[in-house]
C-alpha cells in the first residue's frame, strides 16, 4: 500500500494540513482509455483531464478528446464525470489552464455557438458562474494558427503568459513551443522560443513554473529515455529567447514510453503528468515527488481579464457590421476545387477557415477593414492576397482563389514584394509575403528556386536590367537573413524582356514591375 504523508501549507496566514497522495490517488481516474492534459484547480480540490477516444464523448469513440473531471475525496480522487456539452464538441477539448482565484477556465480551440465545430482557432474562457461553467467565449490571438492535430499548452495562473506548442510558421521542424502575452487585455501574435527549446522534431506539451522562469515540455528531438522525455530550461533573460541548456528530468520520471503534459505544483509539493509506462491503457496520470521542493512564487497575482471584446463584444454590439466573404479554391493546372485552409488577419481580427473541395468556404468578418488573407494547401504553393473593405454598407463579397501545384516549373509571382520607385529598396509591406516564401523553404527543405526580377519597358534597357538584379539579391538577402541557404537560391534580373502585360497604360505596366521565384529543383 502507497504511503500518504502530510504537508503543512500556509496560505492567507492560515494552517492547511492536505494529504500528498500516491499514484494509487488515480486509480479511480486512470482508465482503458487515454487520460490527457491533467490540471488541478487552486484549490486542489478538482482534477480536469482529457479523455480522447471514450464513447461517452460527444463525438463517441472517434472523438479525439473531451474534458472529464474529478474530485478530491478521501486521499484520493473520484471516478471522473464528464464536463458536458458547453465544454465540449467533437473536436479535440484540453484545459489550458485555471485563474488564480478558479473564476476563469481556460480552454484550447475556439467554439462554435451552434454546438458544431469550429473554423477558427485559438483558446477560449469559461467563467464559473456558481452553479457549472458557462459557454465558452472564444479569444483572438492575432496569427494564431495550428497545422497540427496536437493541441497542448498552458496559460498562467494570472492569465498574463500562454505557452503552447504548434506547427506554424517560423518552425524548426514539426511542432514547435511559442509563446504570447496578455498585454493590457490585448494577447501578442505567437513567438518561437528559439533552437535552444525547439529541434527539428516534436516539442510538445509545455507547462511552466509558478514565477515563470522555468519550461517544462516534452520532446522527441533530444537524447531521452523513450519516445517523448520531459525536459526543463530556465528563461536567462526577459525576450523569452534565452535559455539554459535543457535538462532532462530523468529522477525516476522518463521512460521507455511516452512522458507528457508535466504540470508542477509547488503549493501541493508535488508534479502531475502523464505516461504510457505501465498504464491501463494508452496514457495515465501520475505523480511525481521533485527530489527538492519546487521553487514558489510569492508575488502577488493579479489576474488580467482576457481578450474576448476584439470579435465577440463586436458581434454581439449594435455598431458591429459584417461582411460574408465566400468562395472557392482551385488549381490553376486542372481548374479543380481544392482542400485550403484561409487563415484572414487584420490589426483586430483574426481567424482561420476550412475551404472544401464541395462546398468552398465562407466567414463573417468585420466591415471597414484592412485584411491579409493566407491560402494554403498540401501540395501547393501557399498565396497571400489582400483585401481592403472601405465600407460597412457591404453584406457578401466572393473571393476565389488559384492555388499553383508544388512542381519543378511552376513560377509563382510575389505580387506584395514592393520597392520604392526606382530603388531597391523594400518596403516594410513586403515582410508577409517574403515570410510565406521562408515558410515555403523551411517546409520544403529540397527545393531549390531561382528568383527573377521584371520591369515595364520604359527606360534604359540596361539600366532595367541592373535594376531587377538589384531587387532579386534584395530578396535573396532577405531569405538568407531568415537562415535560408544561399546554396538553394539563384537569380536574374530581366529589365522589362519579359512583359506579362501590355505596357500601353499604367494599370498593365503595373503587372510588369514584378519579382517571380520559380521551383527548379523539388
Amino acid at each position: 500500500m502507497q504511503r500518504f504523508f502530510l504537508l503543512v501549507l500556509f496560505f492567507l496566514g492560515s494552517h492547511y494540513l492536505l494529504a500528498q497522495p500516491g499514484d494509487n490517488a488515480f486509480q479511480l481516474v486512470n482508465s482503458p482509455y487515454d487520460e490527457q492534459s491533467p490540471v488541478i484547480s487552486p484549490d486542489g480540490k478538482t482534477l480536469f483531464i482529457t479523455i480522447a477516444n471514450h464513447p461517452d464523448n460527444a463525438g463517441g469513440k472517434k472523438d479525439a478528446g473531451d474534458i472529464w473531471f474529478a474530485r478530491w475525496i478521501e486521499n484520493q480522487w473520484s471516478a471522473p464525470v464528464h464536463a458536458g456539452a458547453l465544454l465540449n464538441d467533437r473536436g479535440y477539448n484540453a484545459v489550458a489552464g485555471i485563474s488564480a482565484d478558479g473564476s476563469q477556465l481556460f480552454l484550447h480551440g475556439h467554439y462554435d455557438a451552434s454546438g458544431g465545430l469550429a473554423r477558427t482557432q485559438g483558446i477560449a474562457v469559461s467563467r464559473n458562474t456558481g452553479g457549472g461553467w458557462s459557454r465558452p467565449v472564444n479569444i483572438s490571438i492575432p496569427y494564431f494558427q495550428n497545422k497540427s492535430p496536437i493541441l497542448s499548452g498552458y496559460i498562467s495562473a494570472d492569465n498574463g503568459v500562454f505557452v503552447f506548442s504548434a506547427e506554424t510558421y517560423g518552425t524548426y521542424g514539426v511542432e514547435d513551443i511559442y509563446v504570447c502575452f496578455n498585454e493590457d487585455g490585448r494577447w501578442t501574435e505567437p513567438r518561437n522560443l528559439g533552437s535552444k527549446i525547439n529541434t527539428q522534431f516534436q516539442e510538445i506539451s509545455p507547462s511552466l513554473s509558478s514565477d515563470r522562469k522555468t519550461l517544462y515540455y516534452s520532446s522527441n528531438g533530444k537524447k531521452g529515455s523513450g519516445s517523448f522525455d520531459v525536459f526543463k530550461a530556465t528563461r536567462l533573460d526577459d525576450t523569452w529567447m534565452s535559455w539554459s541548456e535543457p535538462e532532462n528530468m530523468n529522477q525516476g520520471l522518463n521512460t521507455g514510453g511516452r512522458e507528457l503534459f508535466f504540470r508542477p505544483l509547488p503549493e501541493l509539493g508535488y508534479a502531475i503528468y502523464t505516461s504510457t509506462t505501465n498504464s491501463d491503457g494508452y496514457g495515465d496520470i501520475k505523480l511525481f515527488l521533485p527530489e527538492k521542493p519546487f521553487e514558489k512564487d510569492t508575488t502577488p497575482v493579479k489576474v488580467i481579464d482576457p481578450v474576448i471584446k476584439i470579435v465577440e463584444v463586436k458581434k454581439d454590439s449594435a455598431k458591429y457590421n459584417a461582411v460574408k466573404l465566400y468562395g472557392r479554391v482551385t488549381n490553376t493546372k486542372t481548374g479543380e476545387s481544392v482542400e485550403a485552409t484561409i487563415a484572414v488577419l487584420s490589426s483586430t481580427f483574426t481567424t482561420s477557415v476550412a475551404v472544401s473541395p464541395v462546398t468552398g468556404f465562407d466567414v463573417e468578418i468585420p466591415a471597414a477593414d484592412v485584411y491579409s488573407l493566407r491560402i494554403e494547401s498540401k501540395g501547393f504553393v501557399s498565396t497571400l492576397e489582400k483585401l481592403d473593405i472601405h465600407t460597412y454598407e457591404m453584406k457578401e463579397l466572393e473571393m476565389n482563389f488559384k492555388l499553383q501545384p508544388l512542381e519543378v516549373g511552376t513560377t509563382v509571382n510575389l505580387k506584395n514584394v514592393l520597392f520604392e520607385r526606382g530603388t531597391d529598396h523594400l518596403l516594410p509591406e513586403s515582410n508577409s509575403e517574403l515570410d510565406l516564401v521562408v515558410n515555403f523553404m523551411q517546409t520544403n527543405p529540397k527545393v531549390v528556386i531561382e528568383l527573377s526580377g521584371h520591369t515595364d519597358n520604359r527606360g534604359v534597357q540596361s539600366h532595367n536590367a541592373r535594376l531587377s538584379l538589384m531587387r532579386v539579391n534584395k530578396v535573396k538577402e532577405y531569405l538568407v537573413s531568415k537562415g535560408i541557404s544561399a546554396k538553394r537560391i539563384s537569380g536574374k534580373g530581366y529589365g522589362g524582356t519579359k512583359p506579362i502585360a501590355s505596357n500601353d497604360t499604367e494599370e498593365s505596366r503595373v503587372l510588369n514591375r514584378r519579382v517571380e521565384f520559380t521551383i527548379k529543383k523539388f
